[in-house]
């Protein structure tokens, strides 16, 4: 009995032998890649061309003394202290006022103006005789000639008088306001502050040659600077030369940029993306999923099967990140965004999140 089931063991053994030996010896079993995909979705892209430059105030000014005087530095009516840097100003408003008695004594302010109203009288009252008949045409014209000599001698001494003061001729910002003591004589000709307006602000741009018939007037640009990298400015291309240098083979133009917040500071470097093209309602990818092989650009979409299949494709407009597909792809279709880079037409894939 013993030896009929050693041998039954043996028979078995051998058999198991024959069936492995049998096995063909380059089958393989497939494992899946794990990838991660997104559905194929219709969205916007733009364009840009990038350039780069230095922002600058749309308005800006040094004011001077005009006169000599005492100097004497205004309060500033937002703050009721005196005007100092960074503080905010309208058109018109007094920043400086000078004093000197000997200069507006000299003017003879009053007496130009009681004069002004003298001959004013004397013409009106000539001009009524001489309808009547009781004054000659030469009369008249002379009382005329001696109104207008008073009221320009009376518009000067105005104007003189005004010099007296530092007037903002814009509404801006203090930018620089070199300190003078109180009461302190200062000479005509001498710095008293320097304003900018930069609610508005423009930067002189380079951009290369090939980009002559892509820019044009009018054209959105998104306008960054480093310290505000999660705000966006909106400048327009405001002008445009239609030479090109021939030392650069650049062409020159300006952006002008909207600031409302006073965000962008005059004199900061700027990174600008002016929007050449934009579409709406289009297919749109990741750029750097995108191959190429000897038949062109090709993308890896997962079947029903759970296969990759190699989607040879046709590309539009594109920025930096992303690119328009025209041919190739259709909306929700499984695009494979990460694991693609080892995968052939038709390899086994295991979509992970």
């Amino acid at each position: 009995m013993k030896n009929i089931k050693l041998l039954l063991i043996m028979g078995a053994v051998a058999l198991a032998a024959i069936s492995c030996n049998n096995q063909p010896q380059g089958e393989t079993t497939e494992l899946a890649v794990p990838v991660s995909v997104e559905n194929v979705r219709k969205q916007s892209i733009s364009q840009f061309i990038n350039t780069t430059g230095t922002a600058k105030a749309i308005y800006e000014t040094t004011l001077n003394s005009e006169v000599s005087g005492q100097y004497h530095l205004l309060a500033n009516p937002s703050t009721g202290k005196p005007f100092k840097l960074g503080d905010k100003v309208k058109e018109g408003q007094i920043i400086v006022r000078f004093e000197d008695p000997e200069y507006i004594n000299a003017l003879a302010i009053e007496s130009k103006k009681l004069n002004l109203e003298i001959s004013e009288n004397e013409y009106e009252k000539q001009k009524s005789l001489y309808e009547k008949g009781g004054v000659t045409l030469r009369e008249l014209r002379n009382s005329e000639v001696s109104r207008t000599n008073a009221q320009y001698d009376y518009e000067s001494a105005q104007i003189r008088l005004a010099k007296m003061n530092v007037v903002a001729p814009f509404s801006g910002v203090i930018v620089d306001l070199p300190y003078y003591t109180k009461g302190t004589r200062v000479n005509s000709g001498q710095q008293m502050v320097s304003l900018m307006s930069y609610d508005k602000m423009y930067v002189e741009i380079n951009l290369p040659e090939k980009s002559i018939s892509e820019v044009q007037l009018g054209q959105e640009a998104i306008v960054t600077n480093y310290t505000i990298e999660q705000d966006t400015l909106i400048g327009l291309v405001s002008a445009l030369s239609p030479m090109i240098s021939s030392e650069t083979r650049t062409f020159s133009g300006k952006l002008l940029i909207n600031n409302p917040e006073l965000k962008l500071r005059p004199g900061m470097f700027v990174k600008a993306d002016i929007i050449t093209a934009k579409k709406d309602s289009v297919l749109v990818i990741p750029k750097n999923i995108i191959l190429t092989g000897n038949r062109g650009k090709y993308v890896f979409v997962v079947e029903r099967n759970n296969a990759a299949d190699d989607r040879m494709i046709q590309t539009g407009i594109e920025n930096k990140d992303f690119v328009e597909v025209t041919e190739g792809l259709k909306e929700n279709e499984r695009l494979i965004i990460k694991g693609f880079e080892t995968l052939r037409d038709n390899s086994k894939v295991k979509i992970i999140l």
